[in-house]
């Protein structure tokens, strides 16, 4: 269960800067890029290596999380047939990292004339509000021939999509709207894009990456009333730290500018959260694995994350908590303090869980 989340942002905010330095690639920074880029990162996790510390093993696996970087949007951008294709791009995305320009460079111009992060976020919104609003019409359309015929529940749908297309020409995006059942079954295959968790990035200069700036300042005022929090971070600086590749170079140069770790491990671990996902582990002496569930899934759900055959004969769930395999050092050492749990399907697994899974098919 990859997450994958669309970075998205206007021209020369930075965040084909910051895709870089979480990807390692090495995609073109220039403004009016004209491709999108893929890549598939690893969420740090330091208790896959702690509990390496005591199951020696050939292999760690970090869960995944794939990137698409799709061009920098512009006010009314959405009207262009290329720009359109990239946020199709993204219409499959678990949520969006909206990259925020916070930072003054006379190299790098903005291409509104001046920074203002506000403004800026509001004019992707509004682009965003368009296509949806386009993917709406084009549905109604479609129900509106199907109604014809008496349909009862299309006509119904249509009375759903109408009214949110009404807020959305208000201005209002979908997430921030209470949808009843009918109106989430109306939209369920649209994709829309205002109806995607965003997670904020205040992009700032390498100088405020801990108090941060008069723009990542205003914006963080801005967006705590409507209800979302901001990560502040400098894509130049994440991608400087990205480019060590001495462990203690990298530790060296964040603690020389106050920082325990890079801040992209903490857009990750944002990201995750935003979505309500957890982590379980596997270990043993071939592989140590995370893997990514839902907030709430049972232990067969979790075990068809491993595999289908898993879910399908699942017997039951042995389960170690990550604490105690880490504080006793072994399952054996679990087991005499009581810490090994013989789960049934109606376990729900909590980040953090050592599962072995019993099944047969």
């Amino acid at each position: 269960m990859a997450l994958q989340c669309g970075i998205i942002g206007i021209q020369s905010s930075g965040k084909t800067t910051l895709f870089n330095s979480l990807s390692g690639i090495k995609a073109e920074t220039q403004a009016f890029a004209d491709k999108i880029n893929i890549g598939i990162i690893k969420v740090p996790d330091q208790r896959l290596y702690e509990l390496e510390k005591y199951q020696k093993t050939e292999k760690i696996v970090h869960a995944t999380v794939n990137l698409v970087d799709i061009p920098g949007l512009a006010k009314g951008s959405s009207n262009n047939e290329n720009v359109r294709k990239f946020l199709n791009e993204i219409r499959n995305s678990d949520a969006f990292i909206h990259v925020v320009r916070c930072f003054e460079n006379p190299l790098v111009p903005h291409p509104e004339g001046s920074i203002d992060p506000v403004r800026d976020v509001e004019n992707i919104e509004l682009e965003l509000q368009a296509r949806d609003i386009e993917s709406i019409e084009k549905k109604i359309q479609r129900l509106e021939k199907i109604a014809k015929s008496g349909n009862k529940e299309a006509k119904l749908q249509i009375d759903k999509l109408l009214e949110l297309k009404e807020k959305l020409e208000n201005f209002e995006s979908i997430r921030s709207i209470e949808l009843h059942e009918m109106a989430k079954e109306a939209i369920q295959d649209l994709f829309l894009l205002t109806a995607k968790p965003v997670l904020y990035v205040a992009n700032v200069d390498s100088n405020s990456v801990i108090n941060g700036n008069k723009y990542s300042q205003s914006l963080e005022t801005y967006l705590r009333q409507k209800g979302y929090n901001v990560l502040l971070l400098s894509a130049q600086f994440e991608a400087e730290v990205a480019e060590l590749e001495d462990e203690a170079d990298r530790k060296m140069f964040l603690e020389d500018a106050g920082l325990s770790e890079p801040a992209v491990n903490r857009l990750l671990q944002a990201a995750y959260h935003m979505l309500n996902l957890r982590t379980f582990f596997t270990v043993g002496p071939k592989e140590i694995r995370a893997w990514t569930i839902k907030q709430g899934m049972t232990a067969p759900q979790a075990a068809g994350v491993i595999h289908s055959d898993l879910e399908r004969g699942f017997i039951r769930a042995e389960v170690m908590k990550y604490h105690d395999f880490v504080t006793f050092g072994s399952e054996a050492a679990c087991k005499e303090k009581g810490k090994f749990y013989i789960e049934g399907k109606n376990y729900i697994v909590q980040d953090g869980d050592i599962l072995h899974i019993r099944f047969n098919v």
